[in-house]
């Protein structure tokens, strides 16, 4: 046995391990050093090497400013949202005739005389005519160049058509032809309503008219945003009322809608404290890009360090074992949690710089704005989650969601083949009998409700008796559809996940399977790694006997410390 001493500890070597190079087993000491502190919590590695954890310390700064630059921009969202729904109540009541207040289903009203028909025709026109007079907002026409935009009408009846019930008779031209007219503000100002009323457009023949529309824009000025302190919105309201004649029932439904669009205001000039809360804001919103831009940069950049270890990682076993790596080893490399920031840090980056633009009323786009700061806060928040996976007591859930999922997709999958079955054949059969199975995506939220206990006995009384036979199979439809996902795919279902967590409490217990990197990370474990720069004071505290063995490469090696 030969002995030779190295540096200033004293190591005893066999003769096979002069068959090793040097290299290699600095190298592999380095690859279990960085292994082992790549898979150590922020705080582990603060007792380590002394690194501060910056990207602890930036996503807990990240989520303060996110959430209140989501508070923020929801309280200027709420305001956009309620000028667009009280417009469209008042639109409502200003221009149909006789409206209750309430939609009477998809459509706002009906009528079922010719005379009503012509009064809620020649009513809108008169209350567009008087709009300024009448209007409690502050509403306008359109003007399109240096003149007035009006108010068009249109309507689409059949070429021709002769029809006598009586002898069951029926002549029909089914093209369709359509005849407009534009009524400008100032011809109406100074057009007798008599007048319309005589004209030949407004003549109708109605065997054979199939609706009636009339569209018209209007300006408005939100004004409530000043009370915010923000700068107001100008609008442009699309409205369309229509007489539907289509199905030549008896019943003309009268649709109205509108599609509000806002628009850049031409000349602002406001007075007050309005300038300067919205340069905080912007600034606010400056700092929030910053510091997500800065988060960006170091998730990214440890995606790329561990996609660096784990090509080490696999090139050693490679090297040493001849075998490759188990798809589980590589995926630990593949830190989710920093994938679920990246993307909402990218969200939120986009995200404010529209919400800047549309705080300087460059931009309009608060729903697309609104998706990307909500969706992005969403998975802030859920990141959070990664650091109370740390402490074994909160680390359930998440190791119970990660075993349960790919099993909770297959089932899914079978479970939505029958989903999908009953789906179109309520649809098909109970859809003419029943509102909720009129069409497949009301058919789908319905019988969701249903698998989670909601609504059942309306949705049983609901069905109409006029068919026995329909009555019957609807009845066969709910029960076994009830029957089968609740009693049976539902507590399935719950049974996967319980599973999966019984499992992650017995592994708690009884310790986990242990892959190739976990043995790896156990014999950096048995042994003591210098991660932090050695202090006279930190060397003569920690001057111990410890035994460190471990096999590298067959070679056996002894060291006394």
């Amino acid at each position: 046995m030969a002995l030779q001493y190295v540096g200033k500890g004293r190591a005893l070597v066999t003769r096979s391990m002069m068959a090793q190079p040097d290299s290699d087993y600095k190298e592999e000491a380095s690859l279990k050093e960085d292994l082992k502190f790549y898979f150590m919590n922020p705080c582990e590695k603060f007792r380590a090497r002394r690194q501060i954890p910056w990207k602890l310390g930036l996503q807990i700064l990240k989520i303060v400013m996110v959430t209140t630059q989501l508070i923020l921009f929801g309280l200027s969202n709420q305001l956009v949202v309620s000028f667009k729904e009280e417009n469209t109540v008042a639109f409502k009541h200003l221009f149909l005739k006789n409206y209750s207040g309430v939609d009477e289903d998809d459509y706002s009203c009906s009528v079922y005389t010719q005379q009503d028909v012509y009064d809620s025709i020649f009513f809108a026109i008169n209350q567009y005519q008087q709009l300024k007079n009448i209007s409690l907002g502050t509403l306008g026409y359109e003007q399109d160049e240096d003149e007035l935009a009006g108010l068009q009408i249109c309507k689409q009846q059949y070429r021709k058509s002769q029809i006598l019930p009586s002898n069951d008779t029926l002549n029909i031209d089914s093209t369709i032809e359509t005849e407009c007219i534009l009524l400008e503000p100032q011809v109406l100002a100074n057009k007798e309503m008599s007048d319309l009323k005589n004209s030949s457009f407004f003549s109708l023949e109605f065997y054979r008219l199939i609706e009636v529309e009339i569209s018209f824009k209007l300006k408005g000025i939100d004004l409530q945003t000043i009370h915010a302190r923000e700068l107001p919105d100008c609008y442009e309201f699309q409205n369309t009322i229509t007489f539907n004649n289509r199905a030549h029932s008896g019943k003309m439904k009268i649709f109205f809608d509108t599609d509000a669009d806002i628009q850049e205001c031409k000349d602002l000039n406001i007075s007050g404290s309005i300038q300067k809360n919205t340069q905080y804001i912007l600034v606010f919103d400056g700092f929030v890009i910053v510091s997500c831009f800065a988060s960006l940069i170091l998730c990214t950049r440890s995606i790329v360090l561990a996609l660096k270890l784990q090509k080490r990682f696999v090139n050693f076993f490679l090297e040493k074992y001849k075998r490759h790596v188990c798809s589980a080893d590589r995926l630990e490399f593949i830190n989710g949690w920093y994938v679920l920031v990246i993307i909402s840090d990218m969200m939120t980056i986009i995200g404010s710089i529209m919400k800047m633009e549309i705080k300087a009323k460059n931009l309009t786009s608060y729903d697309v704005c609104s998706i990307l700061l909500g969706t992005s806060t969403l998975f802030v928040w859920v990141g959070v989650i990664r650091y109370l996976g740390y402490f074994q007591t909160y680390n359930v859930l998440i190791l119970t969601m990660q075993a349960s999922l790919p099993k909770v997709l297959r089932f899914c999958c079978c479970a939505g083949m029958i989903y999908l079955g009953y789906t179109f054949c309520g649809w098909i059969v109970l859809g003419p009998y029943h509102e909720k199975f009129e069409d497949l995506n009301t058919v789908a939220e319905c019988l969701f409700s249903l698998v989670n206990g909601d609504d059942m006995f309306a949705t049983f009384a609901q069905i109409h008796q006029k068919s026995t036979l329909v009555w019957l199979f609807s009845r066969l439809y709910l029960y076994s559809f009830i029957s089968l996902f609740i009693y049976m795919i539902l507590s399935l279902f719950i049974a996967l996940i319980t599973d999966s967590y019984d499992t992650i409490k017995k592994y708690q217990e009884s310790g986990f399977p242990v892959t190739d990197l976990h043995e790896l990370l156990k014999e950096c474990d048995s042994e003591e790694y210098s991660l932090g720069p050695q202090t006279p004071m930190s060397f003569c505290c920690c001057r111990r006997v410890s035994w460190l063995q471990t096999g590298i490469g067959g070679i056996t090696i002894v060291a006394l410390c």
